[in-house]
């Protein structure tokens, strides 16, 4: 019989210049620690902030630059694959079997700014690339934005568009399972919603939209507007589209991690 596997989801990073990119480092811990059989990371890990056509002409668009975003979403990158790389590379000098999971990331649309610049602007062709971030580097498997990808019974996108105009699918996780019509999981959203439907046959299906793993808080959210779930999420038991999912808080992480609760992690930090 073959076992079920489990899948470890990593919503949207953002990382960007001058944010805490701490929890990327509890994140690989937790990959070490865990195990899973695959890893999804959802995509907009780069934020991508100098190719965002909502920012132009504000002030705080001003000196925002292509390398820094680059760079910045790398160095976070590094942080949260190296882990990983220091476990396996223990392994290595003790001669025994490394780990490794499938790990797929899922271009999301910030990282898609770089592709839409390029068509935009004949001059940047060539000077620019999704290549220049450096996921497909750390091994893992780059999926093209909106393309989705089917793992083990789940269907994976950054987001399920509209049909009718291309617009990310809104409602509540229930009812875009119903309209998707398979389980699937998506980032994109800073929320997190999860419906369960069973069939007929005895069939499981589940929906889940998940779309923020960062500390930072978002300014044109506003106060209130940053008020919601951040964390991973672990899917035990997956087979055939069924699973039974775990929400790993990154206050929980922080608290295995740091020894201290996130509140508590992010005021001392700030001092």
């Amino acid at each position: 019989m073959v076992e079920a596997r489990t899948h470890l989801i990593i919503p949207d990073t953002q990382a960007k210049h001058g944010v805490p990119t701490d929890h990327l480092r509890w994140i690989g811990n937790y990959i070490v620690e865990r195990k899973p059989d695959v890893v999804v990371h959802l995509g907009d890990h780069a934020d991508m902030p100098s190719l965002s056509s909502y920012d132009v002409g504000k002030r705080d668009f001003e000196g925002r630059r292509y390398s820094t975003d680059i760079e910045a979403a790398n160095q976070a990158f590094d942080i949260l694959n190296a882990p990983l790389h220091a476990y396996n590379e223990h392994r290595r000098a003790m001669k025994e079997k490394k780990y490794k999971p499938r790990r797929v990331l899922i271009l999301g649309n910030h990282e898609a700014r770089i592709d839409r610049a390029a068509n935009d602007d004949a001059k940047l062709t060539g000077l620019i690339s999704i290549d220049d971030l450096n996921y497909a580097d750390h091994g893992w498997e780059v999926i093209p934005f909106l393309k989705p990808i089917e793992i083990d019974g789940v269907w994976y996108a950054h987001y399920y568009a509209n049909p009718m105009n291309g617009r990310p699918m809104g409602g509540a996780a229930a009812a875009r399972l119903k309209t998707i019509g398979h389980t699937f999981v998506m980032g994109h959203q800073q929320t997190l919603d999860y419906a369960v439907r069973f069939l007929s046959n005895g069939q499981q299906q589940f929906g889940l939209v998940a779309g923020a793993c960062y500390l930072h808080d978002e300014d044109y959210k506003g106060p209130q507007g940053n008020a919601h779930w951040r964390g991973v999420i672990v899917l035990h038991q997956v087979e055939g589209g069924a699973a039974d999912p775990m929400f790993v808080s990154l206050n929980y992480l922080c608290r295995r991690y740091e020894g201290v609760d996130l509140s508590t992690f992010m005021a001392d930090r700030s001092l």
